[in-house]
């Protein structure tokens, strides 16, 4: 069936260790999915997000927001494009920190 207008944030990228494809969805940082092929990741990891939202829905549980689908200012004590503030929005939200603290790692490099 699919997500309803799906505009969730995936990334799809081998995984060494597993010996296969990982898919990933920044917005559900604690999801992954496992498998032999690129396109077979993707659609383990939509299906699962899916699963994972009419679940949310069912328990009345707050669905994130896509990240695509949020508007950035563009401002955080320093002012980027709003292009770069999803970028790094996205890299934060995957790697599970907040924007702020990858920021200043970024900055202090």
């Amino acid at each position: 069936m699919g997500l309803k207008n799906d505009r969730y944030t995936y990334r799809v990228t081998w995984s060494e260790d597993d010996n296969e494809y990982v898919g990933l969805c920044a917005e559900f940082s604690s999801l992954s999915w496992l498998a032999k092929t690129p396109g077979t990741a993707l659609k383990g990891i939509r299906k699962l997000v899916e699963d994972v939202v009419r679940n949310m829905h069912n328990e009345g549980e707050v669905v994130p927001e896509p990240i695509a689908c949020k508007h950035y200012s563009g401002k955080f004590i320093v002012r980027v494009p709003p292009q770069v503030h999803r970028k790094l929005a996205i890299q934060a939200a995957e790697s599970g920190v907040s924007l702020n603290r990858l920021a200043s790692s970024k900055l202090s490099q």
